[in-house]
């Protein structure tokens, strides 16, 4: 259940409430009986370890390099990437045992 805080209006007194989220909010202050507001601050969450981040189900490549060239020259370069070479070394050592 979370914890709610509340500030009196009138004596300026804090105080923190854990309610459901069902619950209707508190109205009156318990020490001078003033109208009470709800205070809201910053979450009190923190992150730590691995696979919180968009960065840590990706390579160390992709996550390091920004993809901010066009896609057709990065498509371009895998096409030549594969060695063509080994193929015909291959086929010429086949050929030369025949």
């Amino acid at each position: 259940m979370p914890t709610y805080e509340y500030e009196c209006q009138d004596c300026h007194q804090r105080v923190e409430a854990v309610q459901k989220f069902s619950d209707p909010a508190l109205t009156v202050c318990p020490h001078c009986g003033g109208e009470l507001r709800k205070v809201f601050s910053a979450v009190g969450i923190v992150f730590k370890g691995s696979g919180f981040y968009k960065t840590d189900s990706r390579g160390a490549s992709s996550s390091a390099t920004p993809s901010t060239s066009p896609s057709p020259a990065a498509s371009a370069e895998p096409a030549t990437t594969p060695a063509p070479a080994p193929a015909p070394e291959k086929s010429g050592t086949a050929a030369s045992s025949d």
